[in-house]
């Protein structure tokens, strides 16, 4: 990803959270989100990430971005560390993001961005991936259960202009960053 790719990636969040989140949070919140709103943040959130350890990825096709992916170091609680004094490669990672244009959704983008970054916290060489989904999300569920994921019991609140949506942590091993859908 590339600064100038901001635009098109904050294209893709919001329309991916009203798609994605129809009908497991509030409507009205869901048709605030505005691009133009979102294009700040995810320019400081791509300035931000140099140095951290952060990696956004995009995926093209016929030279558009139709894809996005986000992910890093792991941020809460208490991540797992194979040696306090190894910082490259140390402890567990976390999907931040991943969102795919709507209209590409079921044409592999998605799996061909988890699988990027699979690969990619593997080479690193992290433990685990780690992500979070909402609870009643069962299509995002599914996604990730058939990439290897599987909920490890973590389960946070979260809540939108006052509606509960708890989010369930998801868990997976990075043995050989190899994911079940193949290649």
């Amino acid at each position: 990803m590339t600064l100038s790719d901001c635009p098109r990636v904050a294209e893709i969040r919001v329309r991916g959270w009203q798609s994605a989140y129809q009908g497991l949070m509030p409507r009205s919140y869901l048709d605030g989100l505005d691009v133009a709103a979102e294009l700040p943040r995810r320019r400081a959130h791509f300035a931000q990430a140099a140095g951290k350890g952060v990696v956004n990825l995009v995926a093209e096709s016929a030279g558009a971005v139709v894809g996005w992916a986000c992910h890093g170091p792991y941020r809460g609680g208490e991540p797992r560390t194979q040696d306090a004094g190894d910082i490259e490669g140390a402890g567990d990672a976390e999907l931040y993001a991943i969102y795919v244009d709507p209209d590409r959704i079921g044409r592999g983008v998605g799996r061909a961005l988890l699988r990027a970054s699979v690969q990619r916290c593997a080479a690193a060489g992290h433990d685990r991936m780690l992500l979070w989904v909402l609870r009643e999300n069962a299509g995002a569920r599914r996604f990730y259960e058939r990439a290897g994921f599987t909920a490890d019991g973590t389960e946070e609140p979260y809540e939108v202009e006052g509606v509960e949506v708890p989010e369930v942590r998801y868990a997976r091993v990075l043995e050989d960053g190899v994911i079940p859908w193949g290649g």
